[in-house]
């Protein structure tokens, strides 16, 4: 920061103040917030100072320390990162597809009954490209009673996903003819999911350092660059919680730079961040 920045400012975010956000994030969220997150913790929560008509920070977080459930709700949004992609990390559906569904149209056949949840769903790209994988599949599950649970603490992104339009921009990385047979364009430049897949997802606000308001089984658990902003301890807890969700042979999906190692006793790694739940 340069000399003259903190006068130019329209709210000054002292060590204290920043120290005392960093603590009511990881008790809200189980994020982890280093120094080098300052100024993304200015500019997200300045917003809100503006919208409140608050004077400073300490006043901001004096509201927050009360408890006030709806402003909770805002901080947490404004915090978070929603950053996805139709089919990223492609590989996983992949494998989903031609090793993991195929396994449990065997293992499920007496109940006829498949479960996915995609932990930190964002705006939706996730769990839609679970859906889709899924149609692409039926065969397998003809008759099935199939679901996929779509978790965010982000009320806003759940908003966006339960409606499932996109705009055309967001489809760079799904082939034209996939995004044609599954999404049809309801206004210039905006395409919203087939019904199809719609009635596939369920999508639900969750904090995922609360208790799950479910029990499961889950077949298959995405949880995708999520854990990525938790510290190891927050991680330990979290995947401990997750195992008990799944059967052995289930299958967990995590993101391209997270790791079960040291973490997590519960899971074999079998592929690129693919692993199964061990007996």
């Amino acid at each position: 920061m340069q000399p003259g920045d903190a006068r130019e400012r329209e709210y000054h975010l002292s060590d204290r103040d920043f120290e005392q956000i960093r603590g009511l994030v990881r008790e809200h969220t189980g994020i982890s917030l280093s120094e080098s997150k300052r100024e993304l913790v200015y500019s997200r929560l300045a917003r809100r100072l503006r919208g409140l008509r608050l004077g400073s920070f300490a006043e901001y977080i004096a509201l927050l320390e009360r408890g006030e459930s709806v402003e909770l709700e805002e901080f947490a949004n404004a915090i978070t990162t929603n950053l996805t992609s139709f089919f990223r990390e492609a590989h996983h559906f992949e494998f989903l597809s031609g090793t993991v569904l195929p396994e449990l149209a065997r293992r499920n056949a007496a109940t006829r009954r498949l479960r996915i949840w995609s932990a930190g769903c964002s705006t939706g790209e996730e769990p839609y490209t679970l859906a889709i994988t899924l149609q692409e599949s039926m065969e397998l599950f003809r008759g099935w009673d199939v679901r996929i649970l779509a978790t965010d603490l982000d009320s806003n992104v759940l908003a966006q996903g339960q409606a499932g339009e996109y705009r055309e921009d967001r489809f760079a990385t799904m082939p034209a003819a996939r995004r044609q047979r599954w999404f049809t364009e309801s206004r210039p430049g905006h395409f919203t999911a087939a019904d199809g897949l719609k009635a596939l997802i369920t999508f639900r606000q969750l904090n995922l350092m609360q208790p799950f308001p479910f029990k499961g089984p889950f077949d298959v658990i995405f949880c995708r660059n999520v854990v990525i902003y938790f510290d190891k301890p927050t991680q330990r807890t979290l995947f401990e919680r997750v195992a008990q969700l799944q059967r052995p042979g289930d299958h967990l999906f995590i993101g391209h730079s997270e790791s079960l190692f040291k973490v997590s006793d519960s899971y074999q790694l079998i592929g690129k961040t693919i692993y199964r739940r061990l007996g």
